[in-house]
């Protein structure tokens, strides 16, 4: 089986749209969705989930790591998926992602373009498409071997802005192999739209540096709301 978690914050329109389209998806498997709602959401989030069949999983902290975690516990699936509800999958989503693990991975990715098509969004989005500096990032969609996750610990609650690429970090230190998948997810641009593409991406390229330099979450999460508006 697969298990889909999705942890939102205050994200009834994209949910609306997202769990009917996952729910027909050709799956070639069991598959189990798992909206997990964090403690702030008040959109009406629960009614949305409610009406697609699901019971929402309610979170209780906003962090994201968090949402994940108790997502991931409450799993059913020998495969894990951690979905942003603002990310629209390719029709082949779950068929790549028992592929890439019937093989010698035990993890992945997807690559991804923009839901606004832009020159300088459509070189972002070819980055996506190999390892790098960036590679790990929530909007990626991480998959992986249930047991995998479970042994390296799950995500670290402790990080309220980086829990990916900090989870990515000890992926990569315990040598499990991944693979990027090349059928791109569709991300919103909604973070671009309500800030520049050279601040979004400046702002990204600090604070990731900052992380790497061991910069202490709430610190960075400080400095993230300082440079970017918020997109809720």
């Amino acid at each position: 089986m697969i298990s889909v978690v999705i942890p939102a914050h205050n994200e009834c329109e994209n949910l609306r749209r997202l769990l009917p389209y996952l729910l027909g998806l050709q799956a070639g498997g069991p598959v189990e969705l798992l909206p997990v709602l964090s403690a702030a959401t008040d959109d009406g989030s629960a009614g949305v989930v409610r009406q697609c069949g699901l019971e929402p999983l309610q979170c209780t902290e906003t962090c994201r790591a968090s949402q994940m975690n108790t997502g991931a516990r409450r799993a059913r699936g020998s495969t894990l998926v951690f979905l942003h509800a603002d990310v629209w999958p390719p029709e082949q989503f779950f068929e790549d992602i028992r592929h890439t693990l019937s093989g010698p991975f035990q993890a992945g990715f997807f690559s991804y373009r923009f839901d606004l098509d832009t020159l300088l969004l459509r070189i972002n989005s070819r980055f996506t498409r190999r390892d790098g500096f960036f590679t790990g990032g929530g909007d990626q969609c991480l998959f992986i071997e249930r047991e995998a996750f479970d042994q390296l610990g799950g995500f670290d609650p402790g990080q309220v802005l980086m829990e990916d690429f900090e989870f990515f970090g000890r992926m990569k230190r315990a040598r499990l192999p991944y693979r990027i998948v090349p059928n791109d997810l569709v991300v919103s641009a909604r973070k671009y739209r309500v800030n520049s593409y050279l601040r979004v991406n400046l702002g990204n390229l600090m604070l990731l540096i900052l992380f790497r330099c061991g910069c202490r979450p709430a610190a960075l999460r400080k400095l993230h709301n300082s440079l970017l508006r918020s997109v809720e």
